[in-house]
């Protein structure tokens, strides 16, 4: 079965974003660009919330378009472009670039979805990740640290009641300062907790 992965990038203090959803303090070099191709390239599809899908359409349709486009992102705009995507809204009508819309999170749903052969699912987005994580659907939670405070804005995690404990099972450190750290879900009963 395939694994459902929570991907995040996040600030020292807990933030996924700046109070006015500014990414600006992302620090997305080649290097960590280079590792995010690499593993997300064989991945069997991205879900997303709204707000992270339109954030993303309005850039990576054309991202490799751009004579200044560096090899990475033109790298990560194939990959995006041609990713299937399910986009979690009850708003939006219709999405493009390879996507369908979704309205809500049913567990029976996801759990086929996660049965059907081919790469591991790639959960963004804090709201979605919310629903996910409340119906205990995340296998492993990949945070990408990057070392700033912004001291405000959008927490990657919403207050829950949910305990989920999780395994470290890898780590790296890029040039630049960013941490990933990759943890999964522990088994439950005696021997996980």
């Amino acid at each position: 079965m395939r694994k459902l992965i929570w991907m995040m990038s996040v600030s020292v203090d807990g933030y996924m974003e700046g109070p006015n959803r500014d990414i600006d303090w992302h620090m997305v070099d080649d290097e960590l660009f280079g590792h995010l191709n690499g593993w997300l390239a064989g991945a069997g599809g991205f879900l997303e919330g709204r707000v992270t899908y339109e954030l993303m359409a309005q850039f990576w349709p054309s991202a490799d378009q751009d004579p200044a486009a560096t090899p990475a992102v033109v790298e990560f705009a194939q990959i995006w472009r041609d990713m299937p995507k399910i986009v979690y809204s009850r708003t939006l009508e219709r999405a493009d670039w390879n996507a369908a819309v979704v309205r809500d999170v049913v567990p029976a749903e996801v759990l086929a979805l996660k049965a059907q052969p081919g790469g591991d699912l790639v959960l963004g987005g804090a709201d979605v990740a919310s629903a996910f994580a409340r119906y205990d659907l995340i296998d492993e939670y990949r945070l990408y640290v990057h070392p700033v405070v912004i001291g405000r804005g959008t927490p990657m995690l919403r207050p829950s009641d949910a305990k989920v404990r999780l395994q470290l099972i890898e780590t790296q450190t890029f040039g630049n300062g960013v941490v990933m750290l990759r943890y999964e879900r522990r088994p439950s009963g005696p021997a996980g907790g």
